[in-house]
């Protein structure tokens, strides 16, 4: 069927039949609905603008909540034309227009796909049309490359996460790119934007192709229960247009230690569009750094949309060089791009350098400036404290010797000297394999506690051993090559036998990153809100934010290492129900208490703060793990 109106003249009451699997499209009086497995989208039939967004990567019509925003209102009405058959198509003239003379813009919508065109005339002159989305709703991000001016070149990925994701291309113009800006302050947004057709390029056309991009995993088919993993592979990616870098969210901070998280997934994802591929935002994201963006984790690292703050005065964060040198390896590794790493090696050593710099006693492990001991840190309440820990772990105290830090290190090292070794240089690549070899002989004697069976999470400068039960530490050191073959599954075996004793199961929820509470005199940040309670030993703050608070983020080491020791089992009861959380959007956004769902007590309360943490979707990368293809391994056996 179809159907003219004109706007404020006519009034479009009917609407579409469809046969069955079909889109579905009906109609009222300011608006017009498409919806068929893989969309549902209201488009305005006011004025050149999407009203309503929803997309299902994998077509079995389960949306997410509406992100957009209201279009804003329009001074001059519009002459629009829809047409109904078969698809669903909405054209917008300036009044006065003759019927037959293109409109400024036409938005058509298909069953799996978006069109928009746009022409410009001297009586169109359209003006740009803008997305607005609510990150408290969805933390959509526009994955591609940047222009000098911030814009995003096309082809690029329009990504929604725990829903799925368009790729988008243009045709009729050079050098095509979209607006995209993000802000948390206030009540935040994410907006892209769609600019028009000029004089110079009188005919734009956009294309928006519903896709699920991840690794292929045939051996599955259909199964549901990778549902999670196939929606929400990409949701580890997210853009910050105005640092021009990966981030925590589209709105939020850029983090030096978090980008080996973002170049790991990379690696092991398919093309996003055309010829871009995820490891190209990670080549952008370190190409930023090396031209001095100091990211959190770094000296002189301000935050970005506070007003007034000052550059931070800590020292670089102990895992920040180690995940900007393995994010490098793995960039060159999925890339070959041996023409970037021959021009950045200079730089990439100089990250090493200041790495080995941090070995000031000769033992083979790197150390952080503050020493970690038990009541040395401020606790400021109700505001950040100033001097922050050695780690992404930043309320917990570590310090000194740090053994997820040293860990992270171990894997650096073993890149340099893959990296060295690609350009013929055996000089360098000698001396990064030494330090390697020489943290691997020191580690485990340093953090084995034989007091509980587990490594502790650091060796203050007294030389105490801080040990909470931190699964992750002994996790990434298991997952490495760090804990002799011989100590692997007994250790493992303790934290497995804590985990019950302490009565977690909630593996929905992910994992907590430490088992028991984190006493008062070690913990970095005594204030209730991010787990400082008032008593000693701390049991008030248990279970919030990072002190014991379940969350996915890191919930990968424990997993990677169970796999590698071939406890499967153990390992599936974890990932299965964490991948049902994430087919569900377990993960994201705002609960009723003003906390967001990153982060929850053992009970399910939240206490997260981002809304959005990209960090608990480096847990996919488990189901790679198990599958025998995930390449993240530091042993030498890997290497």
């Amino acid at each position: 069927m179809k159907t003219q109106l004109l706007i404020g003249i006519g009034l479009l009451t009917a609407a579409s039949r469809s046969s069955a699997g079909a889109p579905r499209i009906t109609a009222d009086q300011d608006t017009v609905r498409l919806v068929s497995e893989h969309l549902d989208v209201r488009v305005s039939l006011r004025q050149p603008a999407f009203v309503s967004l929803g997309v299902d990567s994998l077509g079995l019509s389960e949306w997410g909540a509406n992100a957009l925003r209201p279009p804003p209102p329009v001074s001059a009405p519009f002459q629009v034309r829809c047409e109904t058959n078969p698809v669903l198509a909405v054209e917008y003239s300036r009044s006065g227009q003759a019927a037959a003379h293109p409109g400024g813009w036409r938005i058509e919508v298909a069953e799996r796909s978006v069109r928009l065109v746009s022409h410009w005339s001297e009586a169109e002159k359209p003006e740009a049309l803008a997305l607005e989305f609510d990150p408290h709703r969805c933390h959509v991000t526009l994955l591609g490359l940047f222009n000098e001016d911030g814009s995003i070149r096309l082809p690029a990925v329009l990504h929604f996460p725990d829903q799925g994701s368009f790729r988008v291309t243009a045709e009729g113009g050079e050098d095509l790119a979209l607006g995209y800006d993000a802000r948390r302050a206030g009540e935040g947004y994410i907006k892209v934007t769609f600019p028009p057709a000029t004089a110079a390029h009188p005919r734009l056309e956009y294309g928006w192709e519903v896709a699920a991009i991840h690794p292929a995993l045939p051996s599955w088919g259909g199964d549901r229960r990778l549902n999670g993993f196939r929606r929400n592979w990409l949701n580890v990616l997210q853009l910050n247009p105005r640092l021009r870098a990966l981030a925590n969210h589209a709105g939020s901070d850029t983090c030096a230690f978090c980008l080996y998280e973002y170049a790991d997934i990379a690696r092991h994802s398919p093309l996003l569009a055309g010829n871009l591929s995820a490891l190209d935002l990670v080549r952008q994201s370190l190409d930023r750094y090396l031209d001095g963006l100091a990211g959190y984790g770094l000296p002189g690292n301000i935050a970005f949309d506070t007003a007034g703050a000052e550059p931070t005065r800590n020292p670089p964060y102990l895992d920040s060089y180690p995940s900007l040198l393995i994010a490098a390896d793995d960039y060159v590794a999925g890339s070959r791009d041996r023409a970037w790493l021959e021009r950045q090696y200079p730089r990439l050593k100089g990250w090493g350098e200041k790495l080995l710099a941090m070995d000031t006693d000769g033992n083979g492990l790197f150390k952080y400036p503050y020493s970690g001991d038990s009541g040395s840190w401020s606790g400021k309440s109700g505001q950040m404290p100033s001097k922050r820990p050695s780690n992404w772990w930043d309320t917990i105290g570590f310090g000194h010797e740090d053994a997820y830090a040293n860990a992270l290190a171990y894997r650096a090292l073993r890149g340099l000297e893959e990296l060295s070794a690609k350009l013929g240089n055996t000089r360098d690549a000698t001396r990064w394999r030494a330090a390697a070899d020489k943290l691997r002989a020191a580690y485990f004697k340093a953090f084995y506690n034989p007091a509980t069976g587990v490594l502790a999470g650091w060796r203050s400068a007294d030389g105490q051993l801080h040990d909470y039960y931190f699964l992750f530490v002994n996790g990434i050191a298991i997952h490495y090559g760090l804990v002799p073959a011989e100590n692997a599954n007994a250790i493992m075996d303790r934290l497995l036998e804590k985990m019950k004793a302490v009565g977690y199961a909630r593996f929905d929820l992910g994992l907590p990153g430490n088992l028991i509470t984190v006493a008062r005199k070690d913990y970095a940040h005594l204030d209730r809100r991010w787990g400082g309670g008032e008593r000693e030993d701390n049991a008030d703050g248990f279970q919030i934010y990072e002190n014991g608070g379940a969350t996915a983020s890191f919930a990968y080491f424990t997993l990677a290492a169970l796999y590698d020791l071939g406890r499967r089992e153990e390992a599936d009861r974890v990932l299965f129900p964490m991948l049902g959380a994430f087919a569900k959007g377990g993960f994201q956004g705002q609960a009723a208490n003003g906390m967001s769902n990153d982060w929850k007590a053992w009970d399910g309360t939240p206490w997260g703060y981002e809304g959005f943490l990209v960090d608990n979707y480096y847990a996919l990368l488990a189901v790679l793990t198990r599958e025998g293809l995930d390449q993240t391994g530091a042993s030498p056996a890997r290497h």
